[in-house]
């Protein structure tokens, strides 16, 4: 498929994805979530891409939002429908077998906060702004917002914004976990590179094993949640990965993952 709003690039076993709509400010309509599903649906069944990193076109935003000009004049059905559009892209990147790199370059807003949260890491640049200002619209966050920020950083805290539609830096929304990361700007690129090529270099199975036992363990008590780890662990031990890996530290070499 051929986008209109997106730019897919392809290095190696990363792939990175920019929401190329910057004089929008990246903003989020129907149509933009419909070809981040299709491409997420498309990276999900890649067995070469072990790492996806996701970005904003442009200096300014990552995603300033939704499209306000398209949501203003929805009725409650529509407005459902666009929730549902959204959750549907936010769950499929939180649940994608790869990691999920947000390289956050400006405007995290909305939206596209949201769309941050579902990643599996944050890293923003010193210019990069975090908020869910939908309460000055007379709306609440629909894509997930209300709830991912809640389990990111403390149920307060996820109050206050929500409450006060406040706006953050990417320092202070470092301070509370919203972000995991901050780099200079023009050094966010390499750094999520760098950040992706480290994660390549381990072993792909046992990656994607982790992103399972932490986003389903976080959703049980302790006592099944380990129970659920004990069991993820006692399946590496049926892969060639840990074979590969436990040899290789015995050899002293390094390790030649093969996914498998």
């Amino acid at each position: 498929m051929e986008y209109n709003n997106l730019l897919v690039e392809k290095e190696g076993a990363v792939t990175t994805i920019a929401i190329n709509r910057p004089k929008a400010l990246n903003a989020l309509n129907t149509e933009v979530l419909a070809e981040l599903i299709d491409a997420f649906q498309a990276l999900a069944k890649d067995s070469e891409t072990r790492v996806v990193i996701l970005t904003g076109a442009g200096e300014k935003s990552f995603v300033a939002g939704a499209d306000i000009t398209y949501m203003k004049d929805l009725n409650p059905l529509e407005a459902r429908e666009f929730a549902i559009l959204g959750q549907g892209l936010t769950s499929l990147i939180e649940n994608l077998p790869q990691p999920v790199i947000a390289a956050v370059n400006g405007f995290a807003l909305g939206g596209g906060c949201e769309l941050a949260m579902s990643c599996d890491i944050r890293v923003a640049a010193e210019n990069a702004k975090f908020g869910q200002p939908e309460v000055g619209l007379g709306v609440v966050p629909g894509f997930g917002g209300t709830q991912r920020l809640a389990r990111l950083v403390s149920k307060g805290k996820a109050k206050e914004l929500l409450f006060t539609a406040d706006v953050l830096g990417a320092q202070e929304a470092l301070e509370i976990g919203l972000a995991d990361r901050v780099v200079p700007a023009a050094e966010l690129k390499s750094f999520c590179l760098n950040m992706a090529q480290k994660i390549v270099s381990k072993g792909p199975v046992a990656i994607r094993l982790c992103k399972v036992a932490v986003n389903k363990g976080l959703e049980m008590d302790l006592t099944n949640a380990l129970s659920y780890e004990a069991e993820v662990f006692s399946l590496c031990f049926a892969t060639e990965d840990q074979k590969e890996g436990m040899n290789a530290f015995v050899e002293k070499r390094k390790a030649d993952f093969s996914g498998k």
